[in-house]
């Protein structure tokens, strides 16, 4: 394998292809913040403004600016996100709304912790690439806000009957081991670190579960213990790959080689379970006793569940030396080229259906943004730099 010649690939893509359509198209000129509802060509088709696609775009553009070249046009475009998630994405205390309207108008209040973990992430990388310590107070109070709302993320917003089969789910942990590593030059060190041995101890002692060798994606939140009812029996194997190169990142800077060793187990056995041995790619959603799922989009190809697990694969890669690893992000690499990139416009699509087929041709949604592609690339391309 030529790591040389993948690392320009990727480079290439990021660069002059994919940033340059979320500059030229995402950007509201008027009302400031971002359009994320773009067709295959970049046109928009809906103007509602999403707070994690907001956040995850102020993120995107200001770490691209701190870690890989001072380009004013990605300050610029981070800065004029920042002030309209500033001024319209919260309540005035830090709540942060799931979405607005174009002109900054509450639609939806503020139920979803994503949108909060998101603004964390993007205020703290804003404030480091502006030197703003508005924008760094700003990441400290939304990351107590979090948290505050850790035990019960919903609150008041939640639908579930208190008491009856109270669960919690495996996204939240996942995203702050990731969390505390973006901030914490923003946050006290012991806090910092007591945050990410919580974390750790949720996501590799508790959501994982030896025996099935998988992590599930909700569990009792009594006693810890799996469930059985459609939500109990999920597994999202592009959840827990993306929650594994966290983890190997979290080993590495703690200098801990076995929890590197760990993740890629568990990467291993995921992947080995997600793939789809009929028509290749890694299913949305799986039952982890083989009942039919109740997701009507659990056996479709989204975009970033291959974009995440090619990094899992690579990283595990560059840390163990481990080849079964090596051979997974090479099957992965093949198949996201040849099924997620649009041979006519910028940018990757993000929903197939199980054969690999383009199922939607957009580039931007209530869900999909500025972030899983550019970030991936920018990830992969690092990554191979380094290997040998």
């Amino acid at each position: 394998m030529d790591f040389q010649k993948l690392a320009n690939q990727y480079k290439s893509e990021l660069l002059d292809s994919v940033l340059p359509f979320w500059l030229e198209h995402s950007q509201d000129k008027e009302f400031g913040g971002y359009f994320s509802c773009l067709d295959r060509d970049g046109s928009v088709y809906d103007t509602d403004k999403f707070i994690w696609l907001q956040g995850r775009e102020v993120w995107l553009f200001a770490m691209l600016y701190n870690k890989v070249e001072k380009r004013q046009e990605w300050l610029d475009c981070a800065i004029q996100g920042g002030e309209f998630l500033k001024k319209y994405g919260h309540d005035g205390d830090y709540n942060w709304y799931f979405s607005l309207t174009r002109e900054g108008k509450p639609i939806i209040d503020p139920y979803n912790i994503f949108s909060y973990t998101f603004a964390t992430m993007a205020f703290a990388q804003l404030a480091i690439a502006s030197g703003n310590d508005e924008y760094a107070q700003i990441a400290k109070k939304t990351f107590d806000r979090i948290l505050e709302k850790r035990s019960n993320p919903k609150g008041k917003w939640t639908k579930a009957h208190a008491g009856t089969r109270p669960l919690k789910d495996f996204a939240l942990p996942m995203i702050l081991c990731n969390l505390a590593l973006e901030i914490e030059q923003l946050i006290d060190p012991k806090l910092i670190d007591q945050t990410i041995e919580v974390c750790l101890h949720e996501v590799m002692d508790v959501f994982y579960q030896k025996d099935l060798g998988l992590i599930v994606e909700n569990l009792s939140a009594t006693d810890n213990s799996l469930v059985d009812c459609f939500e109990g029996r999920t597994i999202n194997p592009g959840h827990s790959l993306e929650a594994m190169w966290f983890i190997m990142d979290l080993g590495k800077r703690l200098n801990r080689p076995e929890l590197i060793d760990q993740a890629v187990k568990i990467a291993l056995s995921t992947i080995n379970y997600g793939w789809d041995k009929q028509y290749g790619g890694i299913f949305y959603f799986m039952d982890r006793l083989g009942h039919p799922q109740q997701q009507l989009e659990w056996d479709q190809k989204l975009w970033w569940v291959h974009i995440e697990s090619a990094i899992a694969m690579l990283k595990g890669y560059q840390l163990t030396g481990n080849k079964e690893c090596l051979a997974w992000f090479e099957k992965l690499h093949d198949y996201m080229w040849t099924h997620f990139k649009d041979a006519e416009y910028p940018e990757w699509f993000g929903y197939l259906n199980r054969r690999g087929e383009v199922l939607l041709p957009l580039k931007g949604g209530k869900w999909k943004g500025c972030f899983h592609v550019p970030r991936g690339l920018y990830q992969l391309w690092k990554i191979l730099e380094e290997c040998k």
